[in-house]
């Protein structure tokens, strides 16, 4: 925990003043700027492969700067922290995270999906289940006949907080130049109101998902109506 300020330049450019945040390093590179707001989605972040390296500045201030290995058009993005005082230091191994342990029917959703990726949209096919990411794994990575990636996530529910988590996938998938463009379908059997409306603003197709149909127990040919 440490007063500091931070800036960012790459693709954007992005500024946050002198203020009291949670700065987090993870032993898989990531660095991670948090707020006491915002839920959990941090202010500003740089995702591996990236470096730190730990100088001063002009003042004599502990000055971090991240920079990421990746490059867009040969531009670095980078990430600089100003601390001005450090209140708290402390650092734990947490060990090896058995993983997300998904409910039987999501579970159930996402191997159905990944063999008929098509249901989703029309000439979709499947790269890869639970493509790795640095802050957690895509439930479907998938290209559309034009040879472009789609990221999927999918839910047994479709709520707020799941096209929150497709938010920041993207934000970190689009940051690799083997995959930019990506876009994002956000799959669930009921998608709330407010989660379409949230997901539609953000350029985030939606699919809801049949699942006795998936399961081959629904026949469409069969219903009245």
């Amino acid at each position: 925990m440490a007063r500091c300020q931070v800036d960012y330049a790459g693709r954007l450019t992005a500024h946050l003043p002198m203020a009291t945040r949670v700065l987090m390093l993870k032993a898989d590179g990531s660095v991670l700027v948090h707020s006491d707001g915002g839920s959990y989605k941090p202010l500003n972040w740089m995702t591996p492969p990236c470096t730190l390296r730990e100088g001063l500045s002009d003042e004599g201030a502990v000055l971090w700067t991240v920079t990421s290995r990746a490059s867009t058009n040969g531009v670095a993005d980078t990430l600089q922290i100003l601390i001005e005082e450090v209140l708290s230091d402390t650092a734990h191994e947490l060990g090896v995270d058995p993983g997300l342990q998904k409910d039987g029917v999501e579970k159930h959703l996402q191997e159905l999906l990944a063999e008929h990726p098509s249901h989703l949209g029309e000439g979709l096919t499947l790269v890869r289940r639970e493509y790795p990411t640095a802050i957690g794994p895509v439930d479907l990575m998938c290209r559309d006949p034009a040879g472009a990636s789609v990221a999927v996530e999918i839910k047994r529910r479709g709520e707020i907080d799941g096209v929150e988590q497709l938010t920041r996938y993207l934000e970190l998938l689009n940051r690799d130049p083997l995959l930019a463009p990506v876009r994002g379908i956000f799959a669930a059997q009921e998608i709330k109101p407010q989660a379409r409306v949230l997901a539609l603003d953000r350029g985030i197709a939606c699919a809801v998902v049949d699942y006795d149909a998936l399961r081959g127990l629904d026949n469409a040919d069969d219903r009245l109506f």
